[in-house]
């Protein structure tokens, strides 16, 4: 029988990451030594606290439906993280809780965007980003960065990209791939010339609290009434609290765009994991002791990772300054980004993803989420690999 499969699922690209991790699994199985920097998330344990009162959701009995949008009582409690960290006053009704980060960023473009719409997108880009708009009927339209400028788009760029048919723009500050972080003026830049052009934002802040070296997270919405109003920020428990499995992830947004998106939820996903919204109740109403010491640690893998890229033939790295990635230049190698990264998988056992699956093709993703002995003999492979081609 011949499968009718929808345009809308044919124009997609599956995602690298996850096959990339799925290639290297699969190595490990069969017995090889793989060293994985693909993964997205922290190798650190999901806090006891956090995991203690799921537990206690359950031995009580709450297992059962929740509404669509989360409990009440944790969309209160992200209503006053908003205020407590950001500055920022949402009411609760503006509060969408979600199965993931990623399913409030689809939600989002199913509520705002359509055909004949585009979406503007710096590349490097999370991958994801393009996928959705087009699921969603709209046009991406992408601006490309390079390491010259840490990977940041300029309010001139933007400018010169906005059409009469653009609908959103996507901010992700900390960024997933390359660890750069917008600063407060550079934000305030960008947020002004879409409020000047009644553009709106999606504001990807799911990294906010991994930050290095000083560098400070600026919500665009916390910058005036005008610039909340054309906001819409997307969060997550993943990267944080570790709670990447427990897939709970939230926005704030504008009410008529929050109680489109909870009409969507409502059809299609409906509520989040009844016992997983307990877990972020207490993580965000209990301590962020565990914080510090994994923003130490990841400093010094990041410290690490970046000093042997640099010294590598054929690599160029600039340094992160948010997140858990770094995301070196290969142009110096001759190979693009998939070649690269197949050869180094097949040649040293080392699983990275490829930058054209960022919409970046001279560069690698590299995770420094996973142990500093992993991360050593890594980079010696990498070193070895790369020291290999120059000859």
């Amino acid at each position: 029988m011949e499968y009718r499969i929808s345009n809308r699922a044919a124009v997609l690209s599956p995602s690298l990451t996850l096959a990339i991790d799925a290639k290297a699994a699969e190595m490990k199985k069969a017995g090889i030594d793989v060293v994985g920097f693909g993964t997205g998330q922290p190798d650190f344990d999901t806090p006891d606290f956090i995991k203690d009162a799921a537990k206690a959701a359950l031995d009580q009995g709450f297992t059962k439906y929740t509404p669509a949008a989360g409990i009440p009582e944790l969309r209160q409690a992200i209503a006053d993280k908003f205020k407590r960290e950001n500055g920022l006053d949402y009411k609760p009704s503006q509060i969408i809780v979600s199965c993931g980060g990623k399913h409030s960023c689809y939600n989002v473009m199913m509520a705002l965007c359509q055909e004949g719409d585009e979406v503007i997108i710096p590349s490097p880009y999370w991958l994801s980003y393009p996928e959705m708009v087009k699921l969603a009927g709209a046009t991406p339209v992408i601006i490309e960065t390079t390491d010259t400028t840490e990977f940041k788009v300029t309010p001139a760029q933007l400018r010169e990209s906005i059409t009469d048919r653009t609908r959103l723009f996507i901010l992700n500050s900390p960024s997933n791939p390359t660890g750069s972080v917008y600063t407060p003026e550079e934000i305030k830049a960008l947020g002004d010339v879409c409020v000047e052009k009644s553009v709106l934002i999606l504001s990807d802040e799911i990294y906010e609290h991994l930050l290095y070296d000083g560098a400070v997270h600026q919500s665009v919405a916390a910058l005036s009434p005008a610039h909340k109003e054309h906001t819409i920020i997307v969060h997550g428990f993943a990267k944080a609290w570790s709670m990447t499995g427990w897939r709970l992830g939230f926005m704030a947004a504008p009410e008529p765009i929050a109680k489109a998106v909870a009409a969507i939820q409502s059809h299609s996903t409906s509520n989040p994991t009844s016992f997983a919204q307990k877990g972020g109740v207490a993580a965000l109403q209990g301590p962020m002791d565990h914080l510090k010491g994994w923003l130490d640690e990841f400093a010094k893998r990041r410290a690490y990772a970046f000093g042997k890229l640099n010294a590598t033939p054929g690599l160029t790295c600039c340094n992160a300054k948010g997140a858990f990635y770094l995301f070196p230049n290969i142009s110096g190698t001759g190979m693009k980004s998939t070649e690269f990264c197949q050869k180094l998988l097949e040649q040293e056992n080392v699983a990275a993803v490829p930058g054209i699956a960022f919409g970046a093709d001279d560069y690698f993703r590299l995770s420094y989420a996973t142990s500093m002995e992993q991360i050593e003999k890594g980079m010696e492979r990498i070193e070895r690999f790369c020291a290999g081609l120059a000859k």
